[in-house]
Formats: structure tokens, sequence, C-alpha cells
């Protein structure tokens, strides 16, 4: 994704709206409007990262909104061919904790946003503001680069985040689902689950974690008189090399006249994705493809 497309817009939308999340994808020329939508017209947004809310600080947050009202607008967008309806794009813990306070309207920005801006900022805001647990960070990760055709620079580059910290992070989602439950209720930590997850029997590992008090080093040595697992970095054959894959796409982008992105997998696999931005566009490229 290019830097040139982040950053715009703040300036605006701090002017009206005073401080909210560094929101840099909120591009365009209409005007940012704050005004009350009925509770009942908005509906959560199913990419959203965060999948878990505690019970105990939505109660918190419903009194506080008893009191004070919502002070922070949730960002909401509408919901193609489907008139008055809306889907939250940021503020679904907001969102949920108004429903639990009584109030039949919240206040809202609208904006007209593709799903990948709406996923851009969906992620900035719980990675920014409200403290992701780290299966669901990883995972939201994941969903952007798969969804959207970024790579992990790109998403270094979204959220301020350096790109070993994301790959890194990243290597928990290889794990079984009990083990990320651990992770999830705060039974192992993150850097004890990145630690584990190289390693063939992760689950057993984490078990010897918890039970026994180790610490991150003495579970990176249990690690290393193990087997590694074969997803692990230690098993991809033959992966293409970053300046070789730079050139592809850069041909290819030439080609085609529009951004290409190659996503290699594990085990040799992967996606040639292709961007285009209108119909037209698309049916350009349709053309050059089809011809022999």
């Amino acid at each position: 994704m290019s830097s040139k497309f982040l950053g715009k817009g703040l300036a605006e939308l701090n002017q009206e709206m005073g401080q909210i999340p560094d929101i840099s994808v909120l591009t365009g020329l209409e005007r940012v409007v704050v005004k009350p939508i009925p509770l009942v017209q908005i509906s959560p947004n199913p990419d959203q990262p965060r999948k878990t809310f505690s019970e105990a600080e939505l109660k918190d947050l419903s009194e506080s909104i008893k009191e004070k009202g919502v002070l922070v607008p949730i960002i909401i967008r509408p919901v193609q061919n489907k008139p008055y309806l809306y889907e939250i794009v940021a503020g679904e813990r907001r969102y949920r904790a108004a429903k639990m306070a009584g109030l039949s309207e919240i206040p809202a920005l609208v904006k007209t946003l593709t799903n990948q801006n709406a996923m851009e900022i969906a992620l900035i805001e719980n990675v920014q503001r409200e403290n992701l647990n780290p299966i669901e960070e990883a995972e939201g990760y994941e969903n952007l680069m798969q969804k959207c055709a970024y790579s992990i620079e790109d998403v270094s580059k979204l959220i301020g985040k350096s790109a070993s910290y994301i790959r890194n992070l990243m290597r928990i989602n290889d794990l079984p689902e009990s083990v990320k439950e651990l992770v999830r209720n705060g039974e192992l930590s993150a850097s004890h689950a990145r630690t584990i997850a190289v390693a063939e029997n992760p689950e057993e590992l984490a078990h010897e974690i918890i039970n026994n008090k180790l610490s991150v080093a003495e579970a990176q040595n249990r690690v290393n008189k193990t087997t590694r697992a074969k997803t692990s970095r230690n098993f991809v054959k033959n992966t293409l090399d970053a300046q070789y894959v730079n050139k592809i796409e850069t041909n290819l982008s030439k080609h085609l006249q529009t951004k290409v992105k190659i996503q290699e997998k594990k085990g040799g696999a992967g996606n040639i994705v292709i961007s285009f931005t209108n119909r037209l566009q698309m049916e350009d490229l349709i053309k050059k493809l089809s011809t022999k």
C-alpha cells in the first residue's frame, strides 16, 4: 500500500470533533458531520477485530454514558442497497454500552468508506484505543493482509508498529485453538505463545509453562529441544527472494498499469492480487489478461 494514502484528512476531523483515534485513512472532500442515529438502524461490523467485550467494562461505560452521554461519536458507514441502515466502523464498545444504558440513539460520523478503509479504521482504533488481546490483534493483522492484499510493511506503516513486532505476533495465528484460548483468558502470555508457536507440540508446552511457571527464556530452551512444527519457517521450502518478488510486482504493475501484489503462503502456495479502482479499469484488465 503506498504511503501517499496515509495521513490525510485528520486535521479536518480534529477541528470538527476534537480528540479521536489516529485514523489516517479518513480521506475525501465531504464535510464530516456528527449527527444522532437511532441504534436500531446500526449493526456491528463482521470484520471487527475485537471479538470479546468485558461485561464489567461495558457496565462501567454504560453508567458513565447514563451520566454524561456518549462523548466520542462512533464512526459508521451506510449499508449498500439498504437505505437508512448503517454498519459500525469504529466504536462498537460505545454502541453496546449505549444500548445497555437504554439510549435510543447515538452520536455518529457517517462516512462512505470502502471495505478496505473500513477494515483499516476498525483495526487502527482497536490497536490504538481499545487494547485488543494478542489473539484478536494478530488475527486482525492477518485479516487485513488477506482481504486487502497488504504486506507486513503496509500494516506497519498503517498502525505505527514495527514490521518485526507484527511478524512475531502473527506467529500465534498458527497455534491450536486450545492454546489461543489460554492466551485470551490470560493464563499464557503472548510472549510465551510466540515462543512455542514454532514447536510441534505447543499444547503440551503451554501446559508445562503454566504448571511450572516457566519464564520465556525457559520456554525457549524447551522449544529448542523439541521438533519444529511443519508450519514453522524451518519447513518452508524455496521461499521467493524479496527483491525477486518486488521485481515481479513492478513488472506486472507496469504491464497492467495497476497495483499488483504477490502473497506467498506457507509451502509455496500464494495469491497474485490485482487491484482496480472502477468498472472500466476492471474490464480493461480482463481484456489484457484474456489476450493471447
